[in-house]
Order: C-alpha cells, then structure tokens, then sequence
C-alpha cells in the first residue's frame, strides 16, 4: 500500500512536459483593455452626442444626440456581425476574411497579446463606434435620422474596416511601412475626411449658423471625450504597463498644450476667450497625439498639441466660408488627426524624447510613408463616403424640407423638444 503512495506522489510531484501547459490570458491586462474600451464608449455615448447638442441651433439638439445613439448602436451591431471579420481575420493584404464573421472562433487568447480576443473585439469595437459616431455632427442640423442611421453601418463597411485592415490588421499600408499608434488616421482622418464628403453633399444649412443653444452642453461633452479618449491609447498599448502610463500621460499633455493655444489665440486676435475654445483644443491635440502615443517623449507630446492647433485654426479661417463644419468635425479630428499622422515621425526622435526608430528606418522613410498613408485614408474616405451616401439618398431622403429645418428637426422627426421649461 504504501509503495502503491509513493508512485502516485511520484507521479504527481514530476515535471510536466512543456506540451501539456495551457497559456491562459492575464488578467490584469484582460481587465485593462476592458476598461479602455469603455472609456472609448464614454467619449462616444455620452461624450460626442453632449458635444455636438451644444454645437447645434435649440431646435436640433435631441435630433443629434439621437442621431449619435442610433449610429453607436447600428455600428455596434455591424462590428459582431462582420466589421471585426473584415478589419482583422486572416485575408488579403487588401481585406479580413470571413473566419469571424458574427465573432466565430475567436481565440482564447489574442495572437501576440496576453488577453483574451474577446477583450480585443470589445477594444477595437469602441473605436470604430467613435468613429462612427463622429459623422452625424459633420452635418447636424441638416442629416435625416433613417438616412444617417442607415449610412453610419455602411460607412463601416466600406471605409473603416479595409482602413483599419490596411495599417492595423497587417494590410498593404502597414507594409508600406505607415505607423498610426492609436488611430489618429485609422479614427480621426477617416472620420475627419468622410465628414468633409458628406458635407460637400448635403449643403449648407439653410438657416443662419449660430454659435451653438447651449455651450455648457458642449464643454461637458468635449471633458468626457478627454477623458474617455486617454483610453484608447492606454488600450492601444496592449496590457497594464508602462508604455499605457506614458501614452495616456502624452494624451493629457498634448491635450493640456492644445487647449492653452486655443485659447491664446483667441485672445491674440482681438476677441474674448470663448468658454468652449479649451475643449476644442483640448480635442485637436488628443487626435493629434494618437498618431505617436507612448513613442513620443514629454516635450514631443506637447509641441504636437501646439502645432496641431495652429494648423486647425489656420484651417477653420480658410474653410469657413466653404463648408458649413458647425461641429468641427473637419477641423479637429480630421486636420488634427492629419497633423498628429506627419509629426509623428519627427516627435518619435530620440532627439525630441522619443523612442526612436527600429533599425532600417529613416526619417525621410517614415515622413514619405506617412504622407502616402494620409493620401491613401483621405482619398478612400472621401471617396467610400460618397459612394455610400449615394447609393441610401436612392432609398432615403438625405435631408429635410425647408421647411422642416426651419422648424427644427426635433420636432419634426421626434415629436418632442430638447428643452421643456412648462
């Protein structure tokens, strides 16, 4: 009996081979993606639908917020169904192929990561919803809910997922060479640029644009994107560590940078500081600084915020009598997110702080991938935008009557009011 004992302690006690060990996900960096990807939702829902309300004439506010709810759902809908599919399973270096289609066989573990794929869905499925969400404010005010509910998943399909694919899911761009950490081009050019298309489309508001019903709304919104946005280049970082602190530390710096020069502009041109000024910045720095993240050093990250900011206001003062941009869609996230994308060579220095480049690359390499990169985004989004609204304006109505913008399309299409003071 007791020999019986110690064969099976024995047994037990011995080196397992190295075949029989499981990798399991861990779960600190399970729980940090997670977390990322809901503070990327927070900027979404309520972030974006908060600013882009207080950006509006009083009598479009609950038509834009509900407008931004019904995106985020139908373009969380579209990423389960086939968006991840497309944008990150084995494919062509053009396209994802179908192997996740509605989130089949995903793995227990993410390839190359230390969580689950499950976490990374939910991650990258909350930028795309950014994204998304972004378009509505590109044409507040003038966009039908069916329409705008109907082009939101299409515009997923067709622009963000091959974009995504290209640079972030091992596509042609990514070969070429272009780097994007946290989706200054994947997120904020696409959307950026896709806006500017759908705003050349729908016109110009027939109604004069006003500064905004309620600025508060907007600071609120635009305090909740800065927070919640630090998430995505936390998240972009891939686990609980030091690379996510120093990226969500160059998010805040080049948002704070950002957020000073707007308003120090401002003032240097004769005007008051608006209440409203910071949080722009504040968002042209954070789309700016996504390009780098925590490749950038301290002072990279800030001069990235100042730089960005320039160039958008030079931008708002040439573009304001082209395009009717009332919510800055144009402006901060797609000329931000350009400006961030061809800075980020040079902030990436180790002369400026950064980490520098791996062996093989030049700065005149890196700014020549990247300004193919921005050519290739610009051209696809405008171009995918286009073609999608077209092909809904056959089956939905765009954009309202006259007279229902005159009106207001709060009550025209929901039957009720923002504000009710009874």
């Amino acid at each position: 009996m007791f020999a019986r004992l110690l064969l099976l302690f024995l047994f037990v006690a011995a080196p397992q081979p190295a075949g029989a060990q499981v990798a399991v996900a861990d779960s600190g960096d399970t729980g940090w993606m997670m977390l990322c990807g809901l503070l990327v939702l927070l900027a979404a829902l309520p972030g974006l639908a908060l600013r882009h309300m207080g950006l509006v004439n009083v009598r479009n506010g609950l038509a834009i917020a509900a407008q931004t709810a019904a995106v985020a759902a139908g373009a969380s809908l579209v990423w389960g169904i086939a968006g991840y599919s497309l944008a990150y399973a084995p494919g062509s270096s053009w396209l994802g192929g179908g192997a996740n289609m509605l989130l089949a066989n995903l793995n227990p573990l993410q390839e190359g990561m230390t969580v689950p794929e499950s976490a990374f869905v939910l991650f990258q499925m909350s930028l795309a919803v950014f994204a998304a969400c972004l378009l509505p404010g590109a044409v507040a005010g003038r966009a039908r809910l069916g329409w705008m509910a109907a082009l939101a998943p299409l515009w997923l399909l067709i622009v963000y997922a091959p974009v995504a694919h290209w640079i972030w899911g091992g596509g042609w761009l990514a070969g070429l060479g272009v780097m994007d950490f946290a989706g200054a081009l994947v997120v904020h050019v696409s959307a950026g640029f896709s806006g500017l298309a759908l705003m050349l489309m729908i016109g110009r508001r027939r109604s004069s644009p006003d500064a905004g019903h309620a600025p508060l709304l907007s600071i609120a919104g635009g305090a909740l994107i800065w927070m919640g946005w630090t998430g995505a280049l936390g998240g972009w970082a891939l686990g609980a560590t030091g690379d996510a602190a120093a990226a969500i530390l160059n998010a805040h710096f080049a948002a704070c940078s950002g957020a000073l020069c707007w308003m120090l502009i401002d003032r240097l041109a004769g005007g008051k500081p608006s209440a409203t000024g910071p949080l722009s910045g504040a968002l042209t720095g954070l789309a700016a600084i996504s390009a780098s993240g925590a490749l950038a050093g301290t002072g990279g990250a800030i001069l990235t915020g100042i730089v960005a900011v320039l160039v958008c206001r030079a931008g708002k003062a040439a573009f304001a009598k082209r395009i009717d941009d009332g919510c800055d869609v144009f402006v901060i996230h797609g000329l931000g997110g350009l400006t961030g994308v061809m800075l980020m060579p040079v902030m990436v220095l180790p002369v400026m702080g950064g980490a520098g480049f791996e062996p093989g690359i030049s700065l005149t390499g890196a700014l020549a991938s990247q300004a193919a990169g921005v050519g290739v985004v610009v051209l696809w989004s405008m171009a995918g935008s286009a073609i999608a609204a077209l092909i809904l304006s056959v089956l939905l109505p765009m954009r309202g009557t006259a007279q229902e913008e005159a009106d207001g399309l709060d009550s025209v299409q929901h039957g009720q009011q923002a504000w009710d003071f009874r």
